[in-house]
């Protein structure tokens, strides 16, 4: 207790750290504000109905901080920016450029990576936007939308979107923690207050004993998050002695930690991505004139409310890109390569290829156990509300694991900071 306290007083007397905190809160306050000025010609009552009978639409809500709720200029969140880089790391497999910008050359070769992520969220902002506003114009929720009032509309969505993509890297570069990351977190936080006023006004005494087995059950997912997002297989690692002028360097002994959760809390959100644009375009069809497109959308809509069926397949991609998101973050050759040129080496296995082999077989093996839980993670909330009917906790896991994740992020960071003045 001691000890949490001198670091909190070292926080606020600290400029540096203290300017970071509040650079954090101002900008999560002007996302706020931002959510909150809507677009003209939007029915509300309309709007609120149509909310409440489609659980994506809540979800997507969710994710952009509430601001579809009220159809405000920032409905699309940080959206199309994720997909974007979602779209640019999976194009790494296949373009030897973009790998090497993203995995060997460093600070530059990363910031002309997201470069080109933020100029295809531009495009990928302006094709949602269109569906979107066609979708709910054919639902009555736009009225009088004029081509005019519709182009002014995108455009106002697409700046919306950019100018968040914007305050994140701002929050990322003079604040505390990933700046996408601690919006998705305000946003998740800021529908805390409905989703428990949903479960109040549902309240029954019958649904006493389940309600007790839903906190219990968040605790226990929020135990095992912590507990899973701080594992580590620690690889033992020792460095050759080297004789230098006379002195001898190196002989010491250290480890390589390899997490279990190497990919955080991305495999998910890549999932929600991948999900959430087949069942953007199924809306749209289904609002179509066409029969033939309605025939494709209410197929599409068949599939993702079908229950198990949508449960399996978003456990699949939730485990698959566990693994896709492990390799491009943990290069077992590369990392090899440097234990060599640092005359370091593991204990047991010889240098180069094997060691290769070695740390890919054990990351392969933890990242086995990383991806089943991030896949039970996201899809226990679903199961569970198949079984209890209670809408408020259709995304109760992907929430809580984000909430957690980007909480010990800013900590740690925090604690680095306050350590590193501190010696």
């Amino acid at each position: 207790m001691n000890t949490f306290l001198k670091k909190l007083k070292l926080i606020f007397e600290d400029s540096s750290v203290r300017n970071r905190i509040l650079f954090v809160l101002f900008a999560l306050l002007l996302f706020r504000l931002l959510a909150a000025v809507p677009m003209a010609g939007v029915d509300p009552y309309q709007l609120q109905g149509f909310l409440a009978q489609n659980q994506f639409f809540g979800l997507l809500n969710i994710f952009s901080g509430g601001g579809l709720s009220q159809l405000s200029l920032v409905m699309l969140g940080v959206g199309p920016y994720i997909t974007a880089v979602i779209i640019l790391q999976l194009l790494t497999i296949m373009s030897p450029h973009l790998k090497s910008l993203y995995q060997e050359e460093g600070e530059i070769g990363r910031h002309k990576f997201y470069h080109y992520g933020r100029i295809l969220t531009v495009f990928i902002a302006a094709a949602q936007g269109i569906g979107l506003m066609m979708l709910l114009r054919g639902q009555g929720v736009l009225v009088s939308l004029s081509p005019f009032s519709f182009v002014a509309g995108l455009l106002s969505i697409i700046a919306g979107s950019l100018l968040l993509m914007w305050i994140g890297e701002l929050v990322s570069e003079f604040g505390i923690g990933n700046g996408v990351s601690v919006l998705i977190f305000a946003g998740i936080v800021a529908a805390v207050p409905g989703a428990i006023s949903q479960l109040v006004v549902a309240y029954t005494p019958n649904l006493l004993m389940t309600y007790i087995a839903l906190v219990v059950a968040a605790i226990l997912i929020i135990m095992g998050i912590v507990w899973v997002t701080e594992a580590e297989r620690a690889v033992p690692i020792t460095y050759a002695k080297q004789s230098r002028g006379g002195q001898t360097y190196g002989g010491v002994s250290t480890y390589l930690p390899i997490r279990i959760n190497q990919a955080g809390v991305m495999p998910i959100i890549f999932g929600l991505s991948i999900m959430l644009f087949p069942q953007m375009l199924a809306n749209w069809f289904v609002a179509s004139a066409s029969p033939v497109l309605q025939g494709i959308g209410n197929a599409f809509l068949w599939f993702f409310n079908s229950g198990w069926l949508y449960v399996l397949v978003y456990f699949i991609l939730v485990f698959l890109f566990t693994f896709f998101y492990t390799a491009i973050t943990f290069d077992p050759e590369a990392t090899a390569t440097n234990l060599q040129k640092n005359g370091a080496y593991v204990p047991g296995i010889r240098p180069g290829n094997a060691t290769t082999e070695y740390l890919a077989s054990i990351t392969n093996r933890v990242t086995f156990f990383g991806a089943i839980f991030l896949g039970l993670v996201a899809v226990i909330p679903i199961i569970i509300q198949q079984v209890t009917g209670i809408q408020a906790l259709a995304i109760g896991g992907t929430s809580i694991l984000i909430v957690v994740a980007v909480v010990l992020d800013i900590m740690k960071k925090v604690d680095a900071q306050v350590s590193m003045r501190e010696y």
